[in-house]
This record gives structure tokens, C-alpha cells and sequence, in this order.
């Protein structure tokens, strides 16, 4: 049995286009205050507001779908997470003052359906449950890599969507689009088979690791090198917002930032090819060099197509960066905690989006576009930083989620 044979042919379209609200938040937020209240800085600190929301829920979101399962979770939370959507397209444009769209930013944030934790979590449980064992392995390393490859895909070409809706149809129109999105899709997602392939705990009456076990160094690093890569995603999205208001087009940054999925969507599918002996932390390692080089070079970018040149190549360094570190985490995971772990991680990458956007909308507006360039090469930094962390000093734990 294969695994698409597992899940259903079904699975694999609709757990795309059910993560690409998630995906659409923090952008869709940016540019819908940025068109509406005409502030980068504003802006950035509402998608900060988004990322705050997130880290106190999503974590929490999964840990009640380890408990109760996704289905009655994912019901729940996409119904709050839609109606948070179109209360802020309403607010951001109403006479409310700033205290409103941050707060409805962050019911945004803390409503978000973790799609992509679950997703995966999904799959790991088919593959340990009803794949042979000779071949999980091999079918775990590809499955990964086609879930980072989604995750670049909703990443990235989340905001041409929003730049598209946006350019045509108005800053609130993302919103109006992610809502809808939740709605057909979620529902969907929610409703599959595969929600009952993650055992609720409540169910089977088994222990699950205990929660200091989520902070040991092992996952720690992953968090840190997460943290990196929602670093990248504001922060060069914000620097590429500032650098497109310069020449009279903010609203079609997202269309611009879509040059970064291409490199990044073809490498994480081909880190399936890659073979064995080019570790996990030997890719880390390597491709976290080719996104440190990649920010180097944006800090000389000073015309579209130099820039997009940079952006092509800071692709090449995220793609199979996202996909060793979900790797990794799908291995470590600890007994009974494969959703809060993976929504962690999620997490991770949407608190460095909203806080990045947030501090490179600041520096863009007060220092200039040039200035807010160094944040994505600081972001860098901490992913190569983790990386040799990863290496040096965390040994390999054993797999977990065959427990």
C-alpha cells in the first residue's frame, strides 16, 4: 500500500488549499492596514499582533487536538477563525481607533486553524499505522519534503494571492478571500478520514510524554531554527513592501515576493532525492549557508531585478531548510505530543513572521529600505546558528512517534 492509496486521492488538494488562510493571515493583515490607515509601521505592528495571538493559541490548538482529536478542534477553531477574518476587514476600515485593529488582529492570530501541524501529524500516524515497516522510512523522508514544498508554496505564493486581490479588489479583499477559503476548504480538511489517524489521548487512556519533555534542547534548536525561518518570511516581505512604496506600488510586493517560492518549492521537492549520506544536519548546515549568502546580496540590491535575483536565491536556502527541520521534528516528537510539537514549530515560523514585520516596518519607515534589509541577514544568522547548534551539540534522539 502506497500512501496516497492510504489517505485517499482527495487528501493531498484539500490539505493544500485548507492552509492557504494561514498562510494569507499575516500578509493579508500587512496589506490590508497599510492600503487602509497608510502606515508601514502600523502595519508591521498588527501583523506582530497576529503572531501574538498565535503563539498562545496555536499551541494550545494542537495540544486540544492531541487531547480530543482534530475533527471537533478544527470545526471550532475554523468557525472563530473566519468570522475573526471579516471582523477585521470591517474594523481596519471603520472609525475605530488603533486599539480596535490590534485587537482584532490578534483574534485573528489566536483562532488560526494549525492546518499544517495537523497535516502532518496526519500522515506520520498513517505511516506508522498502515505502511510496511521497510518502507516508512523512505515514504516519511518524501513526505516531509512534500509537506515543506506545500508549506513554501502557501508561504510564498500566499501573498501573491493576497497581492493579486488586493491590487484588483481592494487592501480588504485577502481577508474576505481567507475567510471564504476557511469555510470551503477547512470543513473539508476537518471532515476527512485521516482526522482519526493522530489516537486521541482522551480515547486510548495512554500517557503522553510529559510537557517538560517539549523544551528539551533536541526541540529547542528545531523552535530557534523555525524562529528563523518566519524571520526571513517579514522581514523580507516588509523590506520588499518598503522598497515597492518607493516606486509607487506597495500593493504588489506580494506578486514581487512570489520570485522567492520558485527556487525554494523546487528544492524542497527534490530534498526527497537527496540520498542518505547527506544528513539532516548536513543539509541544515548547507542550505542555511545558501539563505545566509542570499541576504548578504539583498543588502546590495538596489534595482527590481537585482532583487528578484536575491530573492530566487534566498529560495534555494528555505526550501530544504523547512523541510530537515520538520524532518527532525517529525522524529523527535515525544510520545502522544505529535500535534503540539509540529503546531509549536508552526507556531515558531508565524511569531518570527509578525515580529520581523513588525520591526522591519519600523526600521523601513524611520531609517529608510537599505536600513531594514540587515533584519533578513540577522535572521540568517540565527538559522545558521541553530544549525551548527544542531550539529554540535544535540544528538540524534530516537524516533518518537512510532510510540
Amino acid at each position: 500500500m502506497t500512501l496516497r492509496g492510504a489517505v485517499g486521492p482527495a487528501y493531498f488538494p484539500v490539505a493544500l488549499l485548507a492552509r492557504f488562510p494561514y498562510a494569507m493571515m499575516v500578509v493579508g493583515v500587512l496589506t490590508l492596514v497599510v492600503a487602509a490607515r497608510d502606515s508601514i509601521s502600523l502595519g508591521g505592528l498588527t501583523s506582530a499582533m497576529v503572531g501574538l495571538g498565535t503563539a498562545i493559541f496555536g499551541p494550545l490548538i494542537g495540544a486540544a487536538a492531541d487531547r480530543w482529536g482534530q475533527r471537533r478542534v478544527l470545526l471550532i477553531a475554523g468557525s472563530a477563525s473566519s468570522l475573526s477574518l471579516l471582523g477585521m476587514a470591517w474594523v481596519v476600515y471603520s472609525p475605530l481607533g488603533t486599539w480596535a485593529v490590534l485587537a482584532s488582529a490578534f483574534l485573528v492570530g489566536a483562532t488560526a486553524p494549525q492546518v499544517p501541524p495537523m497535516s502532518r501529524s496526519r500522515l506520520v500516524g498513517v505511516i506508522f499505522r498502515q505502511l510496511p515497516p521497510a518502507r516508512q522510512q523512505k515514504t516519511m523522508n518524501s513526505t516531509m519534503a512534500y509537506e515543506s514544498a506545500a508549506d513554501e508554496i502557501t508561504f510564498v505564493f500566499g501573498p501573491v494571492i493576497v497581492g493579486l486581490l488586493a491590487a484588483s479588489l481592494g487592501g480588504a479583499a485577502p481577508m474576505i478571500g481567507a475567510a471564504v477559503l476557511t469555510l470551503c476548504f477547512l470543513i473539508s480538511f476537518a471532515l476527512h478520514p485521516t482526522a482519526e489517524a493522530v489516537p486521541k489521548n482522551a480515547a486510548t487512556h495512554r500517557e503522553p510524554a510529559p510537557v517538560a519533555a517539549l523544551f528539551a534542547p533536541r526541540l529547542l534548536v528545531l523552535l530557534a531554527g523555525a524562529l528563523g525561518i518566519g524571520l526571513i518570511f517579514g522581514s523580507t516581505l516588509t523590506t520588499l513592501t518598503s522598497f515597492m512604496a518607493d516606486l509607487g506600488y506597495a500593493e504588489r510586493a506580494g506578486l514581487v515576493y512570489g520570485a522567492m517560492g520558485i527556487g525554494s518549492a523546487i528544492f524542497a521537492l527534490a530534498a526527497a532525492l537527496f540520498p542518505a549520506s547527506f544528513t539532516l544536519q548536513a543539509r541544515w548546515l548547507s542550505f542555511g549557508g545558501v539563505l545566509l549568502l542570499g541576504t548578504i546580496g539583498l543588502q546590495f540590491a538596489s534595482a527590481l531585478p537585482v532583487l528578484i535575483l536575491v530573492l530566487l536565491v534566498m529560495g534555494v536556502g528555505i526550501g530544504p531548510t523547512l523541510v530537515t527541520q520538520f524532518s527532525l521534528v517529525a522524529e523527535r516528537s515525544p510520545r502522544g505530543r505529535s500535534t503540539t510539537v509540529m503546531s509549536m514549530l508552526t507556531t515558531a515560523i508565524v511569531i518570527g513572521q509578525s515580529s520581523s514585520s513588525a520591526i522591519t516596518g519600523f526600521i523601513a519607515e524611520n531609517l529608510g529600505t537599505q536600513a531594514s534589509a540587515v533584519v533578513p541577514l540577522v535572521a540568517a544568522l540565527l538559522i545558521l546558528f541553530a544549525a551548527v547548534g544542531n550539529a554540535l551539540w544535540v544528538s540524534n534522539a530516537r524516533d518518537y512517534s512510532q510510540d
